[in-house]
């Protein structure tokens, strides 16, 4: 489904969304769209607002916020409007959206290091029926087999590429209807990248989940992505399909690594 197709479907829709950090603003009005059943992108540099706008969109910046407010550190701040297809649900809990299919997989892997390949797997599986769990998991042992020679590996003691393998199979383990991946090509070779690139293209295709996608470097995604923005100083500043983008000179130099 593209997006400019009648039968054009909204699965996300984020207005005016903005992010304080004490008085640092983090994400400025920002604004985007993500179609549902295909790959989003969201590129820019470090600080660019990418791992806030996935942690606002997750919820998980409501944990952050009620975590700092305990302890009495800096006050998060968060305004706009986030409708996952059609509905507001900028007060959910990150529990609720997950249950609801809005799944992260997070910067940084953040898999649990001391528990096996499977172990990891099963936790990801805490949202699934028994059934969806079993089918599930046959699925991400075919589209990362490494990971099924690994299953009884603690997590520690993989790679990182391995380790993203698993991130992103746990992610699926959840039952996402949106998969947010938070830069997972970070720190990864290139031919690591191609390999997940492509396994990304295969879980769209295949299963049909909407994917949003970050990345501080486009060159490496650009070629799945059907629609991306790009993200400066915590704004969206430009927009367009992966070609509109790749023949804007300023965007190839800046983002791009072009």
């Amino acid at each position: 489904m593209g997006y400019g197709e009648e039968n054009f479907m909204t699965a996300l829709e984020i207005k005016d969304l903005m992010v304080f950090y004490e008085n640092a603003i983090a994400l400025n009005n920002v604004g985007l769209q993500c179609a549902r059943g295909v790959i989003t992108g969201v590129f820019g540099a470090n600080s660019a607002g990418k791992s806030t706008l996935m942690y606002t969109i997750s919820g998980i910046i409501l944990d952050i916020q009620k975590k700092e407010k305990m302890k009495g550190g800096e006050r998060v701040s968060v305004f706009g409007s986030i409708l996952y297809e059609g509905t507001e649900i900028i007060g959910w809990e990150a529990s609720q959206r997950a249950r609801k299919g809005i799944i992260l997989c997070p910067e940084r892997r953040r898999i649990f290091q001391e528990s096996s390949v499977l172990e990891n797997l099963r936790i990801g599986a805490i949202l699934a029926t028994r059934s969806q769990a079993r089918k599930t998991l046959e699925y991400v042992y075919a589209l990362f087999p490494q990971l099924k020679r690994l299953k009884n590996k603690e997590g520690g003691f993989l790679s990182g590429g391995e380790q993203q393998m698993l991130a992103i199979g746990r992610a699926l383990m959840a039952q996402p209807r949106i998969l947010l991946l938070d830069e997972p090509l970070l720190g990864l070779s290139p031919l690591m990248e191609e390999m997940l690139v492509k396994a990304v293209r295969e879980i769209n295709r295949e299963t049909g989940v909407t994917i949003l996608i970050s990345e501080q470097y486009a060159r490496p995604i650009l070629p799945i992505v059907d629609y991306g923005y790009v993200l400066e100083n915590g704004g969206a500043v430009l927009e367009g399909n992966s070609e509109e983008l790749m023949d804007n000179p300023d965007v190839k130099s800046a983002y791009f690594g072009l």
